[in-house]
């Protein structure tokens, strides 16, 4: 371990020389300057809109929501009538089914003694090599950050209160979503000789669409879809991150001078490093710990601001509701408040994008449908619930005791930055939620820092994850062809920290949303393979269940 680990930052030694000159002399504006044009078209490409009526919506977010709604109708809302089965499945209720299979355990009677089960269990396992709980942490550490701190407050301001309403229910929808993709992921998974899983939506791209005779549009799409999510490992999932975590830290400690990026970027870069070698199995168990913890924080002190506001509360929801129905002049209507809603939960939880998919379809299990049912929870736990506690933070922190529409002043919006009506200076959407918890619990700017860099980090390891299966399933699957692919993943952690190359950021970003389209365009495919797993799994549910009803042993309580 501590070989590779210092061959790797051996290699690094040239590209952090090269990060601290960029620094220093400027070149990362130039370059900035110079590639800002492409990613601008870029961009402007991927968000290209359709005309509906006076509105332009881009097609990458109607294609999401119009998924979603069509998933979520077509298997009767598994928001709703599966979401205790995903619970029950994270909790381990149906581990022994899911490692041996039903059939063996709960069909067979020599399988149901007693003295026999723990060699049983201890000789056999499923394919896979993390559990459900290891998976769904990885997954939401890759979504949950920024867009759950800063974009909700951009929301908000764009939308007014009433966007916290749409958001929700595009999350709702988007657990539909996810439930397809990693239902697919699963099922369509390579396994290596020594166990190894590799997954993810280039594979049922590739494999799904073969399997229904459509093999040579499977093959571009998983290309195409490994392509851009390489891309976006290294710019949205990685270099932003790195970037957003220096400027909190330096802003914390009041840290000046050209090699203060490259000295945190370096730092990250061991730490982000001790990490991705040691593969899925050390990713999930760091993303087991850091996920509960940074989301229980951040949902701890947001509940102790909404106990403070508690009189409030009434007021927020009804401000909520009101203006998801009846927005306030110069929003432009109801349409406009539910794209911008929409828009924000699409970009927070990454519903549709595939990318969940690669870590999801590391799990143990013979059910493909298990992780699917597993994975809805991912949307609620980012969107449903931290999304919403923010936005009610900020809402509390705006509230002035006057007329309701007096609340936000909506026309003062520029950018990514909104203008408070209580204080008249444009502030970003990291400061407006920084504010709003400092209101309440003084300095909690510091701990909301080591929110965000916790955020960073988790998000940057889940993203190594996603682009190395990527850039296997492009480059074979060799130890050198991963030892280069962690090697620039590490240099652009330390290039992202100490450099403000902001169109290659902007241009990496948006390939994450590019992602949505060769992933859709499957998902539309292969969706009846989803129903067929479904429908296996809630079968093998059922088997158990009257097996115990009849007096069986419940295998569970011996693993």
């Amino acid at each position: 371990m501590k070989k590779y680990l210092l061959s790797t930052f051996t290699l690094l030694l040239p590209f952090l020389t090269i990060a601290q000159e960029v620094t220093e002399k400027g070149l990362d504006e130039k370059v900035n300057d110079a590639f800002m044009p492409f990613a601008t078209w870029w961009e402007g490409f991927i968000l290209t809109t359709v005309p509906i009526g006076e509105y332009h919506i881009p097609f990458v977010v109607l294609l999401l929501v119009l998924g979603a709604s069509f998933f979520t109708i077509y298997f009767k809302f598994p928001s709703i009538t599966k979401f205790w089965t995903a619970i029950s499945t994270v909790r381990g209720k149906y581990v022994d089914i899911e490692k041996h299979g039903v059939d063996k355990l709960y069909k067979n009677d020599e399988a149901l003694a007693v003295e026999d089960i723990p060699n049983t269990i201890r000789d056999e396992s499923a394919h896979g090599e993390v559990s459900h709980f290891q998976a769904l942490a990885t997954a939401v550490s890759g979504t949950v950050g920024l867009g759950n701190i800063a974009g909700v407050a951009v929301a908000i301001g764009l939308g007014g209160p009433g966007a916290t309403f749409w958001m929700i229910v595009c999350g709702l929808l988007g657990m539909s979503t996810k439930f397809v993709e990693c239902t697919l992921g699963v099922k369509y998974r390579d396994i290596g000789v020594d166990g190894t899983v590799y997954g993810g939506p280039m594979y049922y791209l590739s494999k799904g669409m073969k399997e229904i005779g459509f093999g040579n549009l499977g093959k571009v799409l998983g290309v195409l879809f490994a392509v851009l999510c390489v891309g976006a490992s290294f710019g949205g999932g990685n270099a932003f991150q790195s970037n957003q975590a220096a400027v909190q830290i330096s802003t914390l400690l009041n840290l000046e001078g050209g090699s203060t990026g490259v000295v945190i970027g370096i730092l990250l870069a061991i730490l982000v490093g001790i990490v991705i070698i040691g593969g899925i199995k050390r990713i999930a168990k760091i993303t087991e710990k850091i996920v509960p913890f940074m989301a229980g924080l951040y949902i701890l002190a947001s509940l102790v601001i909404i106990f403070a506001n508690f009189s409030d509360i009434g007021m927020a929801f009804s401000l909520i509701i009101d203006g998801a129905f009846s927005p306030m002049a110069g929003l432009g209507g109801v349409v406009g408040v539910i794209i911008v809603g929409f828009q924000r939960a699409a970009f927070s939880n990454e519903a549709g994008a595939g990318s969940a998919a690669i870590a999801h379809s590391a799990v143990r299990t013979k059910y493909p449908a298990s992780e699917g049912v597993v994975a809805l929870l991912e949307p609620f736990i980012d969107t449903v619930v931290i999304c919403t506690m923010t936005a009610l933070v900020i809402i509390f922190f705006n509230i002035n005791g006057t007329e309701p529409q007096a609340i936000f002043d909506y026309t003062a919006q520029h950018g990514s930055s909104v203008i408070l009506k209580s204080t008249g200076l444009p502030i970003s959407g990291v400061d407006l939620t920084s504010l709003a918890f400092d209101s309440v619990i003084p300095h909690f700017s510091y701990v909301l820092t080591i929110a965000i860099v916790l955020f960073a980090f988790s998000t940057m390891i889940s993203w190594s994850y996603y682009g190395l299966q990527s850039w296997k399933y492009l480059f074979g699957k060799g130890k050198r062809a991963d030892m280069v692919y962690k090697v620039l993943f590490l240099f652009f952690v330390v290039v992202g920290a100490a450099a403000t190359l902001d169109a290659v950021i902007k241009f990496s970003d948006a390939m994450i949303l590019a992602l949505v389209f060769p992933n859709m365009i499957g998902l539309f495919f292969l969706f009846p393979k989803v129903k067929q797993e479904m429908k296996r799994y809630l079968g093998a549910i059922m088997i158990k269940k009257e097996a115990i009803q009849e007096g069986a042993e419940d295998i569970t309580k011996h693993m």
